[in-house]
């Protein structure tokens, strides 16, 4: 294995690959720096339909969406809400919006009207896009946000929505922007961070700009690469590594709008894609599933898993069955958000680790309780440091400070290094649920049961789930003389969260555990879980 490069003054150290370059560019001109020149090479492809967009395409379009903007008094510094399954205009909006001096805010499309509506009005939205089947609940919900206009893909049906083809066909040049890569902000997602309610995370260009340099030698999609994009563009994971990396290098983006196994498979056939982004979830039907075996997937050269650790073993079976390379990153949100990687070379790998420290990257593990440094092969907090992590919370300093105290990303995983450098994520210490890779915070959900007339109290853990990785489980504590049901409570859930926020398990008690500061005590809870009869 490659030796790793000791910090011994502070318990911190790098991994094998020397530090990169990273331009003083802004995002949007850093991705597409080569777009122009790429011509008529399929930039973007609609994988149910095949429409196509050129690399040359692409630029002018982004282009006509910045002018658009800027015509609209969109100026510098402006929130625009991307609402989008993915689909080719997805980077055409955030890059248009990126020139224009812009900051994006991204949206699981799959949020309720309450959800969408809180996330616009925290993050102060001045525009937002919308996928037409998305248009009602967008105009609603940017209604009670202030929202100034909603633009909606095709011919909207919601009265006052505006064409996006409108925005497209703007004349006129695109604003000339003074944008400082290390100051401004380009992209605004949400996250739970390691508890609480989900939160904007404030990416600026230089963090974006930073990850796609360090991700490059490592994760090597190249220009040859033709890549599916299955991971949701509102996702981090999806938004940097896949859409960002992928036209960053040249190479072509297959975009799907929803998930379907036959037809993700139907797809890697029938445009020969190379290289994998996939989530445990994948990896796990890629493995087992009998429909595989239908497909050519003979194109695919290497896989890279994010989002939750997968086993050496689930690694394995979908490297043979697909004789291709697999292999683990890990990130989060607040990182831009890659990590750790794997080079897609078996000689430098260790199947069943996440991979080993970026270029430009410190790390180190410590004690949770008193953030003593560990050493190799203790478990502890994972803690990160460099150029990719965030600027902080929006409007959140007290959770900005306890996430970066110190000058660490502390990322509520608990992993060890072991003498090769290699991290091995082994539990949280965050009570977040990752359910298909996706974060689901528990006091959103308690918060939704407790307005239940019928509910008492409520916490929510997560419990091991093979397909799903974790899943949400609610302990419930009825009001005095309620009656009602698991099935009943999982229902009225369901009808205010998103789809992979619903509660999939509920257990009525008569008390739930709590400390003296009224704080609920969810690894209580968990170690009884752990400890029940199957």
């Amino acid at each position: 294995m490659t030796d790793v490069v000791e910090r011994q003054d502070e318990g911190a150290f790098r991994g094998p690959w020397p530090d990169v370059d990273i331009p003083d560019l802004a995002y949007a001109g850093y991705v597409l720096a080569g777009a122009a020149a790429r011509g008529d090479k399929p930039a973007l492809i609609d994988g149910p339909s095949g429409r196509t967009i050129t690399y040359a395409g692409l630029a002018a379009a982004v282009e006509r969406v910045a002018a658009g903007l800027a015509a609209r008094g969109f100026a510098k510094g402006d929130v625009f809400a991307i609402l989008l399954p993915n689909v080719p205009e997805y980077p055409l909006a955030f890059y248009g919006v990126a020139a224009a001096g812009g900051i994006n805010t991204t949206v699981n499309p799959l949020y309720t009207e309450d959800e969408l509506a809180r996330q616009l009005t925290d993050a102060k939205a001045r525009f937002l896009l919308a996928a037409g089947p998305f248009a009602a609940k967008a105009m609603a919900a940017a209604k009670r946000a202030g929202v100034e206009e909603v633009f909606v893909l095709g011919e909207p049906d919601a009265d006052g929505a505006t064409p996006f083809s409108e925005l497209l066909a703007g004349g006129g040049q695109p604003p000339a922007v003074a944008i400082d890569p290390e100051d401004d902000l380009v992209a605004l997602p949400y996250s739970s961070g390691t508890t609480g309610l989900p939160k904007g995370v404030m990416l600026t260009h230089r963090n974006l700009v930073a990850n796609i340099a360090q991700s490059e030698p490592v994760l090597t999609t190249v220009e040859d690469d033709v890549v599916l994009a299955i991971l949701p563009f509102f996702h981090i994971y999806g938004l940097t590594v896949v859409m960002g990396m992928a036209l960053r290098v040249g190479a072509t983006l297959v975009t799907m709008p929803r998930f379907d196994l036959e037809e993700f498979l139907r797809l890697h056939a029938e445009h020969r894609v190379s290289r994998g982004f996939l989530a445990p979830p994948l990896m796990l039907a890629l493995a087992k599933h009998p429909l595989v075996a239908k497909y050519d997937l003979s194109a695919m050269r290497a896989i890279t898993s994010g989002a939750a650790p997968l086993s050496a073993e689930l690694e394995a079976a979908v490297a043979e069955r697909l004789d291709c390379f697999a292999a683990q990153g890990y990130g989060m949100t607040e990182a831009s958000p890659v990590l750790t990687g794997s080079p897609a070379d078996d000689t430098q790998v260790k199947h069943g680790s996440a991979g080993q420290v970026l270029p430009n990257t410190e790390a180190k593990v410590v004690d949770p309780e008193t953030d003593r440094v560990l050493g190799r092969g203790e478990i502890g907090e994972l803690c990160f440091r460099g150029p990719q992590v965030m600027r902080g919370y929006l409007g959140q300093p007290e959770a900005t400070e306890e996430m970066l105290r110190g000058g660490w990303l502390h990322t509520g995983d608990l992993g060890y290094f072991d003498a090769d450098g290699f991290a091995f994520v082994v539990d949280r210490v965050k009570e977040l649920i990752k359910f298909k890779g996706m974060q689901v915070a528990p006091a959103e959900l308690e918060a939704v049961l407790l307005s239940h007339e019928a509910v008492a109290d409520a916490a929510v853990i997560r419990v091991p789930d093979e397909e799903a990785g974790e899943v949400p489980k609610a302990f419930v504590v009825k009001a005095e003389g309620a009656e009602i049901g698991p099935d009943e409570l999982m229902a009225y859930v369901a009808e205010r969260v998103a789809p992979h926020k619903r509660v999939r398990q509920v257990e009525f008690i008569d008390a739930i555990p709590k400390a003296a500061s009224g704080k609920i005590l969810r690894r209580v809870l968990m170690a009884q879980e752990a400890e029940a009869p199957a």
